[in-house]
């Protein structure tokens, strides 16, 4: 029986973090994806409508994925996800791939996300665009749509020195740590259609996907 839950949108990257954590350190946890118009059972769980927000096996519910890592870290330090001689660099490229980093990712897969909503049915699509909307303003979603090229080259010019840092390691400090689960949640929403969407000619960079999407508990944390 699982310990403990995660509740998450699918097509979180925070919520891709957390799983991805969760998965190197070898944690049972069950999942509960939380409807885009019914957040009920989230609400009763955490008090609040955002994801991801993880329930422990002792009843404490943590909310945000850094807050969540953070705890995880304290509670299971092994293997841990904050090499102690990295960990402020950890944590500043974190920063960095949750923020300006995740703004350009998010809006060159913007189009897969809202055909994903679509596929579920029309009021879906039609409150995912209603949100966003609201959130970056009126016809955001169309604009970012009708210049998909600009944002997927905005995007693409943000990929190229990590495909370029990946040559010559596994992981982005060498040392599986922190920012890089923080860069695989980012870079899931570049396979939110099924098909990899990193470009091809970035080898690197998406072998480094590879590597952390099949990961587990099992894996050398300093390979």
């Amino acid at each position: 029986m699982a310990t403990h839950t995660l509740y998450q949108f699918a097509t979180s990257p925070f919520c891709a973090k957390v799983r991805k954590i969760l998965d190197f350190k070898g944690l049972d946890y069950r999942v509960i994806e939380v409807d885009y118009l019914e957040r009920k059972e989230l609400i009763v769980a955490s008090g609040q409508l955002m994801v991801p927000a993880l329930t422990l096996d002792n009843g404490e519910t943590v909310v945000d994925s850094d807050r969540i890592a953070a705890r995880l870290d304290d509670l299971f330090p092994e293997p841990t996800i904050f090499p102690a001689e990295w960990r402020g660099i950890h944590l500043a490229l974190a920063r960095y791939f949750d923020t300006e980093f995740e703004d350009a990712i998010f809006r060159a897969a913007l189009p897969d996300e809202i055909a994903r909503f679509a596929r579920q049915g029309r009021d879906r699509e039609a409150f995912y665009r209603f949100i966003r909307d609201r959130k970056y303003g009126p016809g955001f979603c169309d604009e970012t749509v009708a210049n998909h090229a600009a944002h997927f080259a905005r995007a693409r010019a943000l990929l190229a020195p990590l495909d370029d840092t990946l040559r010559e390691r596994a992981f982005i400090l060498g040392r599986i740590g922190y920012a890089d689960f923080a860069l695989y949640g980012q870079l899931s929403l570049l396979a939110l259609s099924g098909v990899l969407k990193i470009p091809t000619e970035m080898a690197s960079l998406r072998a480094y996907y590879g590597r952390l999407d099949r990961i587990t508990a099992a894996l050398d944390p300093n390979a």
